[in-house]
């Protein structure tokens, strides 16, 4: 590899920060800089929370805390996900599912002009680097299952469930 990408390279990753944060679905990995949220995605390891904390992730963590404690239906953060151009198009119209509602993997290729590209839709929903953020967890199949989900199915689950604004009663 040549030098000069090789430095590039690395500058890269160094301005790049990680945090950790406790959330009731796992220990989220915050990656990102002062040029936005570029990753966040949930852990099955238990992590300890970060005790250095970016000032530029403040805003992400306190939104993430309102959302997980019901306060928060929308994000307003600075994002900066990395992906193909048809990624970055498939992950911006992930950001016009409303909170507490659904929409199929049919529909979303529908929205962005080709039911024919349903599986490369699929494809870019799933390398979202920004779950919660991004919802990519509103997207199912069209027969109402929960399909996909990198997390995995519970974690999407449990977010469908604690956007629903009706909570399932025990009948015992």
């Amino acid at each position: 590899m040549p030098k000069l990408l090789l430095k590039i390279q690395k500058i890269f990753l160094e301005s790049n920060e990680t945090t950790y944060y406790k959330t009731p679905i796992g220990t989220a990995k915050i990656i990102g800089d002062k040029n936005g949220i570029q990753s966040i995605s949930v852990l099955d390891d238990d992590i300890e929370t970060s005790k250095k904390i970016p000032t530029y992730f403040n805003d992400c963590i306190t939104q993430l805390d309102e959302y997980f404690s019901g306060a928060r239906t929308e994000f307003d953060l600075k994002l900066n996900p990395k992906g193909t151009s048809f990624q970055q198009i498939v992950w911006k119209e992930l950001l016009t599912i409303p909170f507490n509602k659904t929409r199929t993997y049919l529909e979303q290729s529908k929205a962005l002009g080709d039911v024919k590209a349903i599986r490369a839709v699929a494809s870019a929903n799933g390398k979202n680097p920004i779950w919660i953020v991004i919802p990519c967890h509103r997207v199912i199949g069209s027969d109402g299952s929960l399909t996909g989900y990198a997390g995995g199915i519970w974690r999407k689950k449990w977010l469908l469930d604690h956007e629903n604004p009706v909570k399932q009663q025990s009948l015992f």
